[in-house]
């Protein structure tokens, strides 16, 4: 909202300002003067022999100095062009703007009575926005090659175009800049006009999607004298942030660095990052003043790129042989005398194109633009520029290379490839330490090599060459300090009541003593730097002070930082900063155990039911097998039905105790009962190792099995007073308030779990895992922890938002743990027994059906392929067996074809073949083979009598 009242403030001050400077522009008699162009709106001439170009400029400035003899040049080569423009001629009418927005608004006023067809500046961005006004009115563009207020491409002014790079893109490369050296704060010093307040207004933009942000703006008024920026920059001394963005004009920028200067803020540990104004400055005034480079040694700032083309380097070899730079001197060239020889081009290029396709020069009055008896206004002296918007737009179509690089415009009227010079100042000169481009950001490769590549902006392939940074350092500056000039931080210290393992007061400095005072300070002593701090207790002593009220009033700076057993819980980490997590914890439950009674059915809980239910069907399953391989080769496996049925029985438990008496003669009988018994050996071995651990450990139960049990319950549960572990129940659990009860201390615990819920006491007591550990060591382990945790949470140092300090110390509590450094402390203070252990249900020690079913698949798979090769065989010597007579005694066989025709198939005769003796048949077959053959002798013998 703020924004926006100050944008419209700034808006209708322009325009009365507008209305002032036009009322003082005809109180001074100015009366329209025509042109040597000028015609009428009647002229049928395309191609008028003298085109008016208008420049605003000032003219004794640094960017003035250089931009004026660049533009004369530009006009000069263009006429003597026979390529360009034959037959015109343009004709330059320069205004001097005097480094005045009053002044240069009446000179601005007074270009446009001259019927120019485009205007060039003018360089101050202040300027630009009044006369944007203006030639949108009378629709001549205005290319400015000065004005670089982001805000200036704002729709609201479609005939202003940049012929330079936008500030949007330097403010852009400066936030890449901070985010690469990983700093999270600046100090954006700048000129408090429309220039320096834009840029700086986009810079916070920029960081804010770096997650870094300004921390203080630092504003000057244009001319401000010393004594003024000594103020300002004492006051910016005494706080955090050392990183400095100094965004001012060049003609008084150094004097913020000499004032700096004296002040001891171009030493080690400060970070001063310059805009294009800084090198400008320095170009434009060779060699350079060594007592200037003095005060400079260290700064990082940023120069337009332009690639080091043949046309640059001719442009700059006859810079100080240009007979138009007598007022500058040879010192003058930067690279606003690139841009401002370009925008003369620009528009050179333009305006021919549009009289190539049939655009005439014309200008007519405006009728709401006239001269009235009771004014002494001239307001019919301003025209409007008839194909003023087919102007426009041919320049906004043009495509060239020019001495600053390619002459293009995209679609917010913004030049193609903005890119910058990275450098850093330091002995006599400057030296380049990478590139910035809004292709691939932060490169030490060239931009034009760049272009042709994919583009990469990703952290890994950001790169810059080494910095000597103020105080001649390479290493990198931390960035910040602790404010008022090493003002100790106020370190709030929960007063706790109990659990003082923790944390507690001392009577000896620094006033606390506990784990986790004794974590802070080895991790501070691992920073390379010192931090002074002082401890204060937060809370009474009678009782637990709410940690929420504790991180609040960090977060409202009352305290720079909140250490001790502080939870790291979302509503917090909203409004604070946390360090990495020292302690792992989470809510856990504790309940009353006793130990269980003795079952006589306790050799029945080392298998599940289902175990039981598959070892049986298996054993049975088994037995069955063995028995049919072995029942036609091994008499012992003979017998009537009822004796074999005991023996399928007898055979299959038997092999539990490797105690069976048949033997098994078959080889496919063999196999299986080898692979059983190796099964029987494993379940046996699993049983025995089961049933000792359940009959020689102690077991324990308890009615709460876990939160969700608790949670289905009615009883009381406990609550240690000032947890976040009430509000999480109550809100994300949904337990209703009325069955939490607050519990002081340790004793308070032990006597509530002992009382139980019908004594007036709690079922459980849910907290957090770190001080449920403690307590249980100090119970006789009359209480365990059941189910899980059911949270993951951490102890952490709490920050105020966005401290460096928050960051340092996670790395510092990182290498305590690589180290072992944390370890030793937490042995120091706090031992925990084996009573802290979690309860386990006897149900979790059973052998499941899960762990054995591959020894069962093998086992079934044996089995299955040994009954299929017995069938198998079985089917092969039924088809070629065939019974005798019933009697024995019957000699004579019939014939092959009468038995086929008498006897027929069934499944009886297949089971009673199946259960004769293997012996038996095959003594039958071989006979039948023998009869076989005698009766075909005695066929032969018959036949040949």
């Amino acid at each position: 909202m703020e924004v926006l009242l100050n944008s419209g403030s700034s808006s209708m001050t322009r325009s009365l300002g507008f209305l002032i400077f036009l009322i003082l522009w005809s109180s001074l008699e100015v009366v329209g003067g025509t042109g040597t162009n000028s015609s009428s709106s009647s002229s049928t001439s395309s191609r008028p022999s003298v085109v008016n170009i208008g420049a605003l400029l000032t003219f004794n400035s640094v960017i003035g100095r250089a931009a004026r003899p660049a533009i004369e040049a530009a006009i000069n080569d263009i006429n003597s062009d026979p390529n360009i423009l034959k037959g015109t001629k343009l004709n330059l009418i320069l205004h001097d703007t005097n480094c005045s927005g009053f002044l240069g608004t009446v000179e601005a006023l007074q270009l446009m009575e001259n019927d120019v067809v485009a205007a060039i500046g003018p360089q101050s961005s202040g300027i630009a926005h009044v006369i944007s006004h203006v030639v949108n009115e009378l629709h001549v563009p205005l290319l400015s090659f000065g004005a670089t207020d982001p805000t200036l491409s704002a729709l609201q002014y479609p005939y202003f175009l940049r012929t330079t790079q936008s500030d949007y893109f330097q403010m852009y490369a400066i936030a890449d800049l901070v985010d690469f050296y990983e700093w999270r704060e600046v100090i954006a010093i700048f000129v408090d006009d429309d220039y320096g307040r834009s840029g700086i207004s986009v810079l916070g933009d920029a960081l804010a999607l770096k997650r870094a942000k300004i921390s203080f703006k630092a504003g000057f008024s244009p001319g401000a004298s010393n004594s003024t920026i000594y103020e300002l920059l004492v006051g910016v001394n005494l706080m955090e942030s050392r990183v400095y963005v100094v965004h001012v004009n060049p003609d008084s920028g150094l004097e913020v660095f000499s004032v700096a200067k004296s002040l001891g803020m171009m030493s080690t540990g400060y970070v001063w990052i310059a805009t294009d104004w800084l090198p400008s400055h320095l170009d434009s005034m060779q060699p350079v003043d060594p007592d200037t480079m003095n005060l400079l040694q260290g700064v990082v700032a940023l120069r337009h790129y332009t690639p080091d083309s043949y046309l640059k380097k001719s442009f700059m070899s006859r810079w100080n042989n240009l007979k138009y730079n007598e007022t500058a001197g040879p010192e003058g060239f930067n690279s606003y005398a690139l841009y401002a020889y370009d925008s003369i081009w620009l528009a050179a290029r333009a305006l021919d194109v549009f009289f190539k396709e049939g655009g005439k020069l014309s200008f007519s009055n405006d009728p709401s633009l006239h001269d009235t008896n009771d004014s002494t206004l001239h307001l019919a002296s301003l025209r409007v520029f008839d194909g003023g918007q087919q102007f426009l737009q041919t320049i906004l179509r043009m495509n060239f290379t020019g001495v600053s690089g390619q002459i293009q415009f995209d679609s917010d009227k913004n030049l193609v490839h903005p890119a910058y010079d990275i450098l850093n100042f330091g002995g006599t000169g400057s030296r380049r330490i990478g590139y910035w481009s809004n292709y691939s950001r932060l490169s030490t490769v060239i931009p034009e090599i760049l272009y042709t590549k994919p583009p990469n902006t990703s952290a890994s392939n950001q790169n810059l060459y080494s910095v000597i940074w103020p105080g001649e350092t390479a290493a990198k500056p931390r960035g910040w300090v602790f404010p008022d000039n090493g003002k100790p931080l106020r370190i709030a210290v929960p007063n706790r009541v109990d659990f003082k393992e923790f944390v507690q007061n001392d009577k000896n400095p620094p006033g606390v003593k506990g784990y986790c005072i004794d974590v802070f300070e080895a991790a501070v002593n691992l920073l390379p730097y010192p931090v002074p701090h002082t401890y204060m207790l937060f809370g009474n002593g009678e009782r637990n002070p709410s940690y929420d009220d504790l991180v609040y009033q960090v977060a409202q700076n009352k305290y720079d930082a909140a250490i001790g057993d502080v939870t790291i819980v979302t509503n917090r980490t909203k409004i604070v900063d946390f360090t990495q997590p020292y302690v792992e914890s989470g809510l856990v439950v504790v309940a009353p155990v006793k130990e269980a009674k003795s079952s006589p059915w306790a050799f029945l809980k080392p298998f599940t039911k289902e175990m039981w239910f598959v070892t049986g069907a298996f054993f049975l399953f088994v037995g069955a097998v063995v028995w049919i391989l072995e029942h036609r080769i091994n008499h012992e496996f003979r017998g009537p039905p009822r004796q074999q049925l005991i023996t399928i029985f007898w055979f299959s438990f038997s092999t539990m105790f490797f105690s069976h008496r048949e033997n098994t003669v078959s080889t496919l009988g063999r196999l299986v009962l080898i692979i059983w018994l190796f099964v029987v050996l494993i379940i046996n071995s699993s049983y025995t190792a089961s049933l000792t651990s359940i009959l020689t450990v102690q077991q324990l139960t308890s009615g709460i099995q876990g939160i969700d049990s608790l949670i289905s319950s009615t009883d009381p549960i406990g609550v240690q007073d000032g947890s976040f572990a009430w509000k999480y129940l109550i809100n994300e659990l949904n337990i209703a308030e009325s069955r939490l009860v607050t519990l002081k201390n340790r004793e308070e615990y032990f006597i509530y779990l002992q009382k139980g819920p019908k004594a007036g006491g709690v079922a459980a007591i849910v907290d957090e895992l770190a001080y449920i550990e403690l307590f249980l060591s100090s119970t006789n382990c009359q209480f365990r922890t059941v189910g899980q945790e059911f949270t993951k949470t951490g102890w952490g140092f709490a920050f105020q938002r966005d401290s460096p300090l928050a960051v340092d110390l996670s790395t510092a509590i990182l290498q305590l743990s690589e180290n072992g450094e944390l370890q030793k402390i937490h042995d120091k203070w706090l031992t925990v027994n084996q009573c802290s252990l979690q309860l386990n249900p006897v149900d979790e020690d059973q052998l499941s059906l899960k762990s054995f079913w591959g020894l069962f698949l093998i086992c079934g798979i044996a089995c299955v392929l040994a009954l299929t090769v017995f069938c198998c065989r079985v089917l092969c010597q039924y088809r070629r067996f065939s019974p005798e007579d019933e009697d024995g005694e019957a000699e004579e066989i019939e014939p092959a074809k009468s038995r086929g025709s008498i006897r027929s198939t069934s499944f009886k005769d297949l089971m009673g073949f199946v259960d004769r003796k293997e012996a038996e048949v095959k003594d039958r077959i071989k006979r039948k083979h023998s009869n076989s053959k005698q009766q075909g002798s005695h066929s032969s013998d018959g036949q040949a009598s």
